[in-house]
């Protein structure tokens, strides 16, 4: 039985795959469901929802689309001035709505080859927004849909973690923090699970990815005071979120069934 949170989280898990993005926005029903998403009471929908809008806008070929779905310009206005939400939603409601914004200037739709020329090496990193930045860590002991819950936890009680995505597949975790976050604070808070280590994956001169180790002694981890609630074990969509998001090489089915499931839901659930 798929709830908002469950659909949401796999939508932008699959907007995490930049192969996946257009498709998403062309659906029929996604894009109206995400714009309504945004005046959910839940915060962590609306997180998530923030999330997706952001992978999607990634794709230059998706701006027009999403500035001009019905409702999506004046419900980010609307989610932007709401009192009562916490920064990170509200700083990421804001950094939506400067890229889908109808004054700001877009660059035209690009070729695949002008994207890969243009080799921009993480998405999910607005230029212009000086207060963020991403990462990319090597979690020792990332194994399966356990671990990953005891990763997630660890990075939601760090106060500054803004988003964040897995490549189950590569032990990976991207991780999108405020600027004046230490690294080593995340690599802290993952080692004082016990069971996890992190390492910061970087390139090096010769452009071969190597791993670096991060200090986890003496790095003092600021917590969120108020954390979300989790989905009980039973609800949670971690396994089929993996079969989805693993299947990097389906371009033309796009998270085929599961896509098609996520819409029909969408719809019945708004439409009436």
């Amino acid at each position: 039985m798929m709830d908002a949170l469950s659909v949401v989280t796999q939508l932008r898990d699959l907007a995490s795959e930049p192969q996946n993005r257009e498709a998403i926005v062309q659906d029929q029903g996604c894009l109206p469901g995400l714009v309504l998403f945004l005046d959910h009471k839940d915060p962590k929908v609306l997180f998530a929802t923030l999330q997706t809008l952001r992978y999607l806008a990634e794709s230059p070929c998706n701006i027009n689309t999403m500035k001009n779905e019905l409702g999506m310009i004046v419900s980010l206005e609307t989610l932007i001035e709401r009192t009562g939400m916490t920064t990170d939603i509200t700083d990421l409601a804001k950094e939506v709505y400067g890229v889908l914004s109808p004054r700001t200037q877009r660059p035209a739709c690009q070729t695949p080859e002008q994207q890969k020329r243009k080799n921009k090496p993480q998405f999910f990193i607005n230029s212009s927004n000086k207060k963020a930045k991403s990462v990319t860590l090597h979690i020792q002991g990332l194994d399966g849909a356990d671990q990953r819950g005891v990763c997630e936890e660890a990075l939601l009680r760090v106060k500054g973690v803004i988003s964040f995505t897995f490549q189950m597949a590569l032990k990976r975790c991207t991780v999108r923090i405020r600027a004046d976050l230490p690294i080593e604070s995340l690599a802290t808070a993952i080692a004082a699970t016990k069971v996890l280590s992190a390492k910061q994956v970087l390139k090096n001169e010769n452009g071969e990815e190597v791993l670096i180790p991060l200090s986890t002694s003496g790095s003092k981890v600021e917590e969120n005071s108020h954390l979300p609630d989790y989905l009980p074990e039973d609800e949670s969509p971690e396994k089929e979120l993996d079969r989805a998001v693993s299947r990097t090489g389906a371009k033309q089915d796009t998270g085929g069934s599961w896509l098609n499931t996520a819409a029909s839901f969408l719809t019945k659930t708004f439409y009436w």
